[in-house]
């Protein structure tokens, strides 16, 4: 990504999440362990979930690819706050930067869309369980996960395209520990009010409205639930409850910056800390560790270890 003539900012430097070389140690072993737990819990829902024949349903298709996207946002800005952890002056080059930029968007912008699909999975499951295999079929799945990717690139094309041309040749300090898009707006060498309206509505639409989508599900969904016998809403409302606290954990701090994107204060980037580093972990943790299906699956497949390496 090349940038203008008028550019001369050939790096930005990030002042990360504090000055304490205490802190920052103690920073590092905290997230090292956040990284490698999103890591090894979202490959091994790929791999429970490839090998196990009764996970072969949409739901489970679309929580592996959910569980891709964490991965890959996961190994986004992550490392690079781990190394910058252990140096004194944090730095990232302009076209790292656009690219951090670019990624980060994209899988953002396709988790929300994937999000939106697993309801969708849900309503029609719980709402019109007798269609359920005729409207929830493989060739709809794959519709839905290239949707998702698509929307998430076309988002983030949208943002870099304002971005990458902008003048870039006084300040260079990014009050973060990765490039935030509206931080690095702001360094630009001349007016970008009309880039900021742009960014605010492009970023607000979609967020906004996946919200909305999901809200607006979940509760058809629930006063459904309700209606029914105890002992099948009793497995869908636990099925429910994790999908809906992901949808808010995920969406809480998203929407958050959308609303104040231009305007942040101190203890917004340690929001950005579980926004970027801490929700990939949720997947793990809420989708499979409390559902029944999921936790059987991974037994037998730690059996057919167990009794492989015996014989």
């Amino acid at each position: 990504m090349a940038h203008t003539n008028e550019s001369v900012v050939s790096e930005f430097v990030l002042l990360g999440l504090s000055d304490s070389w205490e802190l920052q140690l103690f920073f590092f072993a905290v997230f090292s362990i956040v990284y490698v737990a999103s890591m090894l819990g979202n490959i091994m829902i790929i791999i429970i979930i490839s090998s196990d024949s009764h996970l072969n349903s949409p739901m489970y298709f679309l929580l592996s690819h959910l569980s891709f996207i964490d991965i890959c946002q996961s190994n986004l800005a992550t490392p690079k706050m781990l190394a910058d952890f252990l140096v004194k002056h944090k730095t990232i080059s302009f076209e790292s930067c656009m690219a951090q930029i670019f990624f980060l968007h994209s899988f953002v912008g396709s988790e929300m869309m994937l999000l939106v699909a697993m309801a969708y999975d849900r309503f029609t499951a719980i709402c019109k369980p007798l269609h359920y295999s005729t409207i929830m079929n493989r060739r709809l799945c794959i519709i839905f996960v290239s949707i998702s990717w698509a929307v998430g690139v076309l988002h983030s094309v949208s943002h870099l395209a304002f971005t990458v041309d902008l003048p870039f040749c006084g300040p260079n300090e990014i009050d973060s520990f990765f490039c935030d898009l509206p931080m690095v707006i702001k360094l630009a060498c001349r007016g970008t009010y009309e880039i900021e309206i742009v960014t605010l509505i492009n970023s607000g639409l979609i967020a906004s409205s996946c919200f909305l989508v999901l809200i607006i599900s979940y509760t058809i969904i629930l006063i459904t639930v309700q209606h029914r016998s105890s002992g099948g809403s009793s497995k869908a409302l636990s099925t429910l409850t994790a999908h809906i606290t992901v949808v808010i954990l995920f969406f809480g701090p998203c929407i958050y910056f959308y609303i104040w994107p231009f305007s942040r204060l101190s203890v917004d980037k340690y929001i950005s800390v579980f926004y970027t580093v801490c929700t990939p972990l949720l997947n793990p943790i809420i989708y499979s560790l409390r559902n029944e299906d999921f936790k059987s699956a991974m037994r037998k497949l730690r059996n057919r270890h167990v009794n492989f390496w015996k014989n």
